[in-house]
């Protein structure tokens, strides 16, 4: 790990990376495509290699969301069970990708599931970022009725996070879906309360809320365009600052 003065350069000394599951598919839409795992392990290496503290949740829509429960006669809590055990899929995906890359990483889970993943305990991901351990949290918060935006939101207060980024396929939030509407106008900065008032779908209202509560920053980049997440730690203003 290179530190020094390449530290001192960066804005942020520990941050929290959300990844949608959806963006694990690429353009399959469902499963994992592992070119995409390859260029995100790659972009959150250099990160690490600059002394930067990374923990990260990731979501499970490439696999299964609690949400599609109803459409399949599943019972609510049993359907968010689902989605969160599919968290565990997405993040060892992860995880594996960075040993090859000979990057240290644990993976923990809100879940219990011992033989497969260590058990997320605040202390102790703080310890494996201070010692210079990635860490993917996986199981959501640990129970049914939250989203995993809701899940990385409380992981980055719980850890102290500088800042939490949260990937997309777009390069920020814009007054509409950039990708149907051409006339939607990028947003540079907004603040929480203004996400919530115009019913910005960035991230679910219990999640932009409990940032807000917490005063924890939120930028939403495309994870997708090489570079930014280095140039995000470095202080450039790429994405979407919510604040």
């Amino acid at each position: 790990m290179v530190l020094g003065d390449s530290l001192a350069q960066t804005v942020y000394r520990r941050v929290l990376l959300k990844l949608s599951g959806e963006a694990l598919a690429g353009e399959k839409k469902t499963g994992i495509d592992p070119e995409i795992i390859a260029h995100i392990a790659g972009e959150i290496k250099e990160v690490h290699e600059r002394g930067i503290e990374v923990a990260l949740v990731i979501g499970a829509g490439n696999i299964f969301r609690g949400s599609l429960g109803d459409s399949l006669g599943i019972d609510r809590v049993t359907a968010d069970n689902m989605g969160m055990l599919a968290t565990v899929m997405n993040s060892l995906a992860v995880g594996d990708m960075l040993n090859k890359l000979k990057v240290p990483v644990k993976v923990m889970s809100a879940i219990m599931m011992n033989e497969i993943a260590e058990q997320y305990v605040i202390g102790k991901a703080d310890s494996y970022l201070s010692g210079g351990e990635i860490i993917i949290i996986a199981g959501g918060t640990g129970h049914p009725y939250f989203t995993t935006d809701t899940a990385a939101g409380l992981r980055a207060i719980e850890l102290s996070a500088d800042v939490m980024l949260k990937a997309t396929r777009v390069d920020g939030l814009y007054t509409g879906d950039p990708e149907k509407d051409s006339g939607a106008k990028k947003i540079t900065s907004i603040t929480y309360m203004d996400v919530i008032r115009r019913n910005l779908r960035v991230m679910d209202i219990t999640a932009v809320s409990l940032c807000m509560e917490n005063r924890m920053p939120v930028i939403i980049f495309n994870m997708f365009e090489k570079g930014y997440l280095i140039k995000i730690v470095h202080g450039e203003d790429i994405g979407t600052k919510i604040s």
